[in-house]
């Protein structure tokens, strides 16, 4: 049984997995034919219904972090998703991405004190589609269990972008045996200039699309 998801319908083999709720029901809204909530245990809303390829899709947000992020995967395996793509939100470290920007995930890797983990490498196939239907900056992220800690942010080499989950959820899904790739929003830039709320869901909505098209 799941251990964080409580279905309340079938899932698609197919999903976009986010990590704000809110922007579950956006991107549910924005991409799903009659979007039905297939899960809203624990707050991590979940939508399902038919997309413009004809297809079925579910939309899951996965909360906050890696390890919730995990978590959630794992019981999407359970129940039958086979293929995601992650629509998240990201800070700069290379000071030539600016807010609203997309970034195509080509690399993730775990960041500590102590460096840089491994690498996890997105699905190829489905990072081929994905960037098919993008303009997208390609970049390695490093995904960290906080994005500022005092003002000790990863520093540049750490990869083009700093994230809170690409790098768990892409080695979760090889262990799970799916398919995953990922595409960001650029939320704050290297400087510290954030994205307005309105441009961020814009973003979001481009960003979803893209996803939803090449799923």
């Amino acid at each position: 049984m799941p251990s964080r998801l409580r279905p309340t319908s079938s899932l698609a083999a197919e999903a976009i997995l986010v990590g704000d709720p809110g922007r579950a029901l956006l991107l549910a809204q924005e991409l799903l034919e009659q979007p039905k909530m297939s899960n809203h245990a624990r707050g991590l809303w979940g939508y399902t219904g038919q997309a413009a390829t004809g297809r079925e899709l579910t939309v899951q947000s996965t909360g906050m972090g890696g390890p919730s992020a995990a978590i959630v995967l794992a019981d999407l395996a359970k129940l039958g998703v086979r293929r995601a793509i992650r629509v998240g939100t990201c800070t700069a470290l290379d000071p030539k991405l600016a807010p609203g920007q997309l970034v195509l995930v080509t690399e993730a890797h775990t960041w500590s004190g102590g460096g840089a983990g491994e690498p996890v490498y997105p699905d190829p196939e489905l990072t081929a589609s994905l960037r098919r239907q993008l303009d997208a900056h390609e970049a390695a992220v490093a995904s960290l269990d906080t994005l500022h800690r005092g003002g000790t942010q990863a520093p540049v080499e750490a990869g083009d972008a700093a994230d809170m989950q690409t790098a768990s959820l892409l080695a979760r899904g090889a262990e799970l045996g799916m398919a995953l790739a990922a595409v960001l929003i650029v939320a704050e830039s290297a400087a510290g200039e954030t994205l307005a709320d309105e441009l961020a869901e814009d973003a979001a909505k481009r960003a979803g699309k893209a996803a939803g098209a090449a799923i």
